[in-house]
């Protein structure tokens, strides 16, 4: 790991900027779901998302039940270990939906106000 990797606002940015481009890329439809490179690039995003999560302090998951933690690390696992491709976009938009508004919303929470952006 790089320096600074153990500051768990560098994971909060992060999984914040992969929400960014998730919802770049769908636009709020799910219809934009079914084109094969935003599939594939909203899928790329939700791994790299769901494995910082993982990483976040146990104090921050603590104060945020609001979060389905456990759904979050099993979908996860489908992502990460799904290597026939099987996975359900119905399911996906589910999480873009309802999960990343919750997380997003914990998230700006916790970062300071005068913090660096992701690049700086």
């Amino acid at each position: 790991m790089g320096p600074g990797m153990n500051d768990p606002n560098l994971y909060r940015l992060h999984i914040l900027a992969c929400i960014e481009k998730i919802e770049h890329y769908c636009g709020g439809r799910a219809d934009r779901l079914g084109e094969p490179l935003v599939f594939d690039a909203v899928l790329r995003n939700l791994q790299t998302l769901s494995e910082a999560t993982l990483r976040l302090p146990d104090d921050f998951t603590v104060r945020n039940p609001q979060i389905p933690w456990s759904r979050l690390a099993r979908f996860h696992n489908i992502l990460v270990h799904d290597c026939l491709g099987a996975i359900d976009p119905v399911i996906v938009w589910r999480v873009i939906e309802t999960e990343l508004p919750l997380l997003q919303s914990a998230l700006r929470v916790e970062l300071p106000a005068d913090g660096p952006g992701v690049n700086g």
